[in-house]
């Protein structure tokens, strides 16, 4: 069964304007299907999962555009860097949108190559896994979320109700496509499988990894951090590595697109300000799978709760802007007598300040610390807490309460 994603109207406009499309994002969140599911008539599909395929474009670029000739969908081009010069040498003689659809699991390999080969000729555009608003059939209609009292409202009057019990299942299972929309999947081989594959396919590729199980401890740690504040030295400890060895891994989650750190913002005019980034998984189930826990009950209950609770927000709000093409210009704010605000959507020189509870009675003093963005000297949006309410209240002239279904 398709799922009509976010990105098909960005993925349409990017294709008649580039002569090459790159999709990258983490293995499974469904950017093959994805693009298939678009693909003219007159293009043709190649994978270099196929091993003799494969060889072909790594011993013979040239023999294999002439078996497969442009247009062409080239399914995980990381495999096989080779090509990268000769799709140049192909758009430059002929320069029109649409030659070469390629996907991409590891941006960290491939970007060096796409930089040097393809630059001013490529649209990268990256994918993950559903969000919710797409698993609701509503994936044409979803877009960059600003807490905005009358997109709330809008967003509200569509998505229903989200009940604890529901997220916190939703949170659990995650997003990738083949176990959010098949719920009789079971979830610990889904993820046992997932993880294995990761570690035998990426991680060899990418890091030449020789311990796995020394790199699967790093993953698990990374993990049980998921929400806090990146602490590299504290991570790299628990992981039982040098601390250049875990900047190197992290990257590659990073890369790999299991992780993302969002940045702190700061101006050199505020010396008091925190400067270490957070650091977040992208899927919740992921993260609750290498965390074990073995239920959305003893998630919702356990020490986790809260972290994985904005984990999910967050990557929510970031599949609304990435998803429609769009670089999410978020931060976060955090000084040194321990002032913090969970989220900053800064759009047009405004703040949009936001935080994330746990709750669903937030009140005056969960947005006490919105004040401190004043010193930033710039217009201060709407903001809110993003939580358990079901209808949104005013806490403040300036902010709301969120219902999360409203994201």
């Amino acid at each position: 069964m398709y799922i009509t994603r976010t990105l098909e109207f960005f993925i349409g406009r990017a294709a008649r304007q580039f002569p090459v499309l790159l999709l990258t994002g983490a293995r499974q969140v469904g950017k093959t299907t994805f693009l298939k599911h678009l693909i003219p008539k007159s293009m043709k599909y190649v994978t270099l999962d196929d091993p003799l395929i494969l060889r072909l474009a790594k011993e013979d670029p040239a023999i294999f555009f002439q078996r497969f000739t442009p247009p062409v969908l080239i399914d995980e081009i990381q495999y096989a860097p080779e090509l990268l010069p000769y799709i140049k040498m192909l758009v430059d003689a002929n320069r029109r949108p649409g030659l070469f659809w390629l996907t991409g699991s590891q941006p960290f390999a491939l970007m060096k190559g796409v930089s040097e080969s393809l630059a001013g000729r490529v649209a990268v555009i990256a994918m993950t896994g559903f969000s919710r608003r797409e698993q609701m059939g509503q994936g044409k209609e979803s877009r960059p979320f600003l807490p905005v009292a009358k997109n709330i409202r809008k967003n509200l009057d569509t998505s229903g109700q989200l009940k604890l019990k529901e997220l916190y299942n939703i949170i659990w299972r995650g997003s990738f496509p083949a176990i959010a929309l098949d719920k009789k999947m079971d979830r610990n081989l889904f993820y046992g499988s997932y993880v294995q594959t990761y570690l035998q396919r990426d991680i060899h590729e990418l890091a030449r990894v020789g311990d796995e199980m020394t790199f699967l401890r790093f993953l698990r740690a990374a993990a049980a951090r998921t929400g806090q504040l990146l602490n590299i030295t504290d991570l790299a400890r628990d992981a039982d590595v040098a601390v250049n060895t875990a900047k190197s891994w992290l990257s590659i989650l990073q890369a790999s697109g299991i992780s993302y750190l969002l940045e702190p913002y700061h101006t050199n005019v505020v010396k008091r300000l925190v400067k270490t980034p957070k650091l977040y998984i992208l899927d919740t189930g992921l993260c609750a799978y290498l965390t074990e826990w073995s239920s959305p009950e003893t998630l919702e209950a356990g020490a986790m709760s809260g972290a994985i609770l904005e984990t999910w927000i967050l990557t929510e709000l970031l599949k609304g802007y990435w998803h429609n093409g769009r670089m999410a210009p978020f931060y976060f704010y955090r000084d040194k007598d321990k002032k913090e605000v969970d989220l900053l959507i800064i759009q047009d020189g405004t703040i949009y300040p936001l935080e994330f509870k746990k709750t669903a009675s937030p009140g005056k003093d969960d947005v006490r610390h919105f004040q401190a963005l004043e010193r930033f000297k710039l217009p201060i949006g709407q903001g809110g807490v993003i939580c358990l309410a079901e209808q949104p209240l005013p806490l403040t002239p300036s902010a709301l309460s969120i219902p999360v279904a409203a994201i």
